[in-house]
């Protein structure tokens, strides 16, 4: 009797056991219908913000992973810009130079140059230098360097300072 009492005991208490179990899930849920919704339920919203963290997340990564790229991207084009005005500035100075060269060809240009340049003048003909600025504006340097005809005795060094201001002086 003992025996049958200890199972009788043991499937009473787990009978009891279970109807609580059964009571309380019970009442869960039936306080869970009775409360009210707050825009959209809790629920859903926690659902949300999981969803939310796990797009923040895949967005961070690849801003991260886009980041080192898309600024070498952006810097190459503009090397490649940059690379394109000089290679455009090269050709217009190539271009020159070709212009240049072909007037150079020319035996009226060369002859032009020389005369301007290098104060050639053709044989026969007689060639004047005139000094600058108006006529008799230099006349008391050249009287101070001149005696009968030939520039007075003077250190090295003068001649090369004097012939320096007069270049410096404007036309």
């Amino acid at each position: 009797m003992a025996a049958q009492r200890d199972r009788f005991s043991t499937a009473t208490r787990l009978r009891a056991l279970g109807e609580q179990a059964a009571a309380r899930v019970y009442r869960a849920q039936s306080r869970r219908l009775a409360r009210p919704r707050r825009g959209g339920g809790q629920q859903r919203r926690g659902r949300l913000t999981g969803r939310a963290a796990l797009l923040a997340l895949v967005v961070c990564s690849l801003v991260v992973a886009l980041a080192y790229p898309l600024r070498q991207y952006v810097q190459q084009r503009s090397e490649i810009s940059e690379q394109r005005r000089l290679a455009k500035e090269a050709a217009d100075r190539v271009e020159e130079l070709r212009d240049a060269k072909a007037r150079w060809q020319d035996e009226a240009y060369v002859e032009r140059q020389a005369r301007e340049r290098l104060r050639y003048v053709r044989p026969g003909e007689i060639g004047y230098v005139l000094p600058d600025g108006a006529p008799g504006a230099d006349a008391g340097s050249d009287e101070r360097l001149r005696t009968r005809g030939t520039l007075a005795p003077r250190p090295w060094h003068q001649n090369l300072w004097d012939g320096v201001d007069r270049a410096d002086r404007p036309r």
